[in-house]
């Protein structure tokens, strides 16, 4: 029997037809929309490359079934940037080196964005090493990624966005 859901994304609506309820979020994404920014790395929730924001906060996409998020609100890399304009963390990410090979780095934007949600925009060096652990980076570029959500944060609060 098949299913159908509705997933808000980017503030774009898609209706999406599944045959059955196991396609995860990541697959839906990436196979049946064509939003590639999220990337696939482990597909355990080990590494965070996939990581996306539903109703604001963030989640593992390949441990996510899509069929559990009918109706919500997801945000994925291609959604932040209004226009030609970055987001603050986007922003960052250049300004400090946080790309490295880049792989990890959509998903380590979005956890970076998530975490500054979660923490209302105040939160210091070690929590943000905190936040971000769950974001593997086989590169090496913690230091700038750490420096870029610090950066990015500042910038948010003196511009008062969220």
């Amino acid at each position: 029997m098949a299913l159908r859901i509705s997933l808000n994304i980017n503030g774009t609506e898609h209706g999406v037809d599944l045959e059955d309820p196991r396609p995860t979020l990541l697959d839906v994404l990436r196979e049946r929309i064509g939003l590639t920014g999220t990337k696939k790395g482990c597909d355990r929730g080990q590494c965070g490359a996939c990581t996306v924001l539903v109703d604001g906060r963030r989640v593992n996409s390949c441990l996510t079934l899509a069929v559990s998020l009918d109706g919500a609100d997801i945000t994925t890399v291609e959604g932040l940037a209004d226009g030609d304009t970055l987001h603050p963390v986007q922003a960052a990410f250049i300004e400090n080196d946080g790309f490295q090979c880049g792989y990890c780095t959509p998903g380590q934007i979005m956890s970076a964005v998530g975490l500054l949600n979660e923490t209302g925009g105040k939160a210091s060096a070690e929590a943000i090493r905190e936040g971000m652990s769950g974001n593997l980076c086989r590169c090496g570029a913690y230091a700038g990624i750490q420096d870029a959500v610090l950066e990015a944060q500042a910038n948010i609060a003196k511009a008062g966005k969220s």
